[in-house]
Formats: structure tokens, sequence, C-alpha cells
């Protein structure tokens, strides 16, 4: 598999004024968030946008914290349960926060898949 190469210096400013113009243009078009993000555009969630957009908003309302990086151990248990709360009352999602002792729960329990070696 080829290694894609990081953007350059000059991508990267390119970029970033992109997202300048783009907003001024916007703006300019009395188009805010709302207008521009309505809940019919289908965006795929990933785990970047969790954290940016779930998490991290949830973690600066709840305990002023700017960063995960600050976090606490106690901190990550607020957060997640404020978000799980949210999602299962919203949507009826519930997870639960991933674990060692989960991890290997999952595996005494799901069916093992035998792989045979064909010759």
């Amino acid at each position: 598999m080829k290694k894609e190469k990081n953007r350059t210096i000059s991508q990267n400013r390119a970029l970033h004024k992109y997202f300048e113009m783009l907003a001024q243009e916007l703006t300019n078009a009395g188009l805010d968030m709302r207008k521009t993000l309505k809940p019919t555009v289908e965006i795929p969630w990933s785990g970047a946008t969790v954290k940016e957009y779930l998490w991290r908003p949830i973690m600066k309302a709840q305990l002023n914290k700017e960063s995960t990086t600050e976090m606490t151990t106690e901190d990550i248990d607020k957060v997640f349960d404020t978000i799980n709360r949210h999602i299962g009352e919203k949507f009826g999602l519930h997870l639960d926060f991933p674990s060692v002792e989960g991890f290997l729960m999952k595996m005494r329990t799901e069916p093992k898949v035998i792989h045979s070696k064909r010759k």
C-alpha cells in the first residue's frame, strides 16, 4: 500500500484561505450554519466528528475545559454519562464505555471463526 504524503505548507495555507473565503461568502449570503447544515444533509459520523461536535462542546459546557488532555478520569465519566443519556433518550442508542473487561466478555461470548488455509 502506497503511503500518502502529508499536505504541503502551501496546500495548508490554501486550504485555510478557502475556509475563510467560503465562510465570508456564506455570511454575506445570509446563510448561517443552521441554514446551511440542515438536518436533511447526510454527513456520516467519524471518530473525529464525534469528538469535535458531541464530546468537546459538552466537555466545555459541563467542565469548562478546552482540551481532552485536561480531563481527569472522573471528568470522562461525567461527559460520557451526559452524552450517553442524551443519545439514549433522543435516539434509543446506549453504548458501554470501552473497557478491557468488556472486550474480554465479548471475546468469550462471540462465536469463534475458524479460518482454514488452502494449499
